[in-house]
């Protein structure tokens, strides 16, 4: 099979399109051939060192596609079948294995493309929006990153719950996809103050949760953004590791609290990942929730699908295509 290997950590140039063998599944995995593969900041933070894995390394664990083969032992999975995952071993390849207590089906409705795209990042906005901080009708959230993949996907779910959502972007036009998604306001950035914005729009209350995603650059701004007794999810960060911070901070801007979550301890068990994609598929298929997919990258070129991603100058998902 073509995949992308890296052999050493350091800049895009160390993804290289390799020939290797296929791989054999084993007891209670499956053999997927990949239709998509999705491109997510974990895998340049992998990429870079930054996350450390044992080197060479297949990247990526993001994917949709057919099963081609099973290993023993397996039955609720079958050669022919439409699946997906987030926990493939490999995704930036034409073939990889997955274990079968990992994968969902595809429903109808569903393309393998799009359910490649929101495995990871539908799932995320789907616990941050029901179970982090479960959100319901009149609730004031402010999303950091509205235009972005993640970001997109969260606005049309706090929509969808009732909430009242403030986005923030870096553009007029990615402003327009925050609009789009269903954010009633938008502040940019690069011209405002989010801060004072945020004090202004909800009238010197504040919002009840703060979903950032970009880290260093934002989190003082998203601390000050909250009612008191408001909570700050920090589940990414774009811009770089958020400082040490003292907990007597969150005391004296009004009792915050804070979380560090990650889709590991969100799908712990397969009855809650089942539960979860579920439910991101239903809103697929009903039209409720749209994914954008901001391009489609030939595997060759996962180079410069992470670049893309690193400069920020993608409005939606990066998928390969092998």
């Amino acid at each position: 099979m073509k995949a992308i290997r890296i052999n050493e950590t350091g800049g895009a140039d160390k993804l290289r399109l390799e020939q290797l063998p296929d791989p054999v599944p084993g007891p209670g995995e499956a053999l997927v051939r990949l239709a998509a593969s999705g491109v997510n900041f974990i895998d340049i933070y992998q990429r870079t060192g930054l996350y450390q894995r044992p080197l060479p390394y297949i990247p990526g664990s993001e994917g949709a596609g057919t099963v081609i083969a099973v290993g023993a032992d397996v039955s609720a999975f079958k050669v022919g079948d439409r699946v997906a995952s987030e926990s493939l071993r490999g995704s930036y390849a034409e073939l990889a294995i997955a274990p079968v207590d990992r994968l969902v089906h595809i429903p109808d409705g569903v393309s393998e493309e799009t359910a490649a795209a929101v495995m990871i990042q539908g799932l995320t906005a789907q616990y941050l929006a029901t179970s982090t901080f479960p959100l319901s009708k009149g609730t004031w959230c402010l999303i950091h990153a509205a235009a972005g993949g993640t970001g997109l996907l969260l606005v049309q779910i706090a929509r969808i719950l009732g909430a009242r959502v403030i986005g923030t972007v870096s553009t007029s036009e990615k402003e327009k996809l925050a609009r789009e998604a269903g954010a009633q306001d938008v502040i940019r950035y690069t011209e405002q103050n989010v801060v004072d914005e945020v004090k202004r729009i909800t009238g010197g209350a504040g919002v009840q949760v703060v979903y950032d995603s970009v880290g260093r650059t934002t989190f003082e701004g998203s601390l000050d953004s909250l009612a008191p007794r408001g909570m700050l999810v920090s589940f990414g960060q774009s811009s770089g590791a958020v400082p040490p911070i003292d907990p007597l901070v969150l005391s004296r801007k009004g009792s915050l609290y804070l979380t560090r979550p990650t889709i590991t301890h969100y799908t712990r068990t397969r009855e809650e990942l089942e539960a979860r994609a579920a439910q991101v598929f239903g809103w697929i298929a009903s039209g409720q929730l749209k994914v954008r997919i901001d391009r489609k990258v030939p595997l060759a070129n996962a180079a410069g699908a992470q670049r893309a991603l690193e400069q920020r100058e993608t409005m939606g998902k990066v998928l390969l295509i092998p």
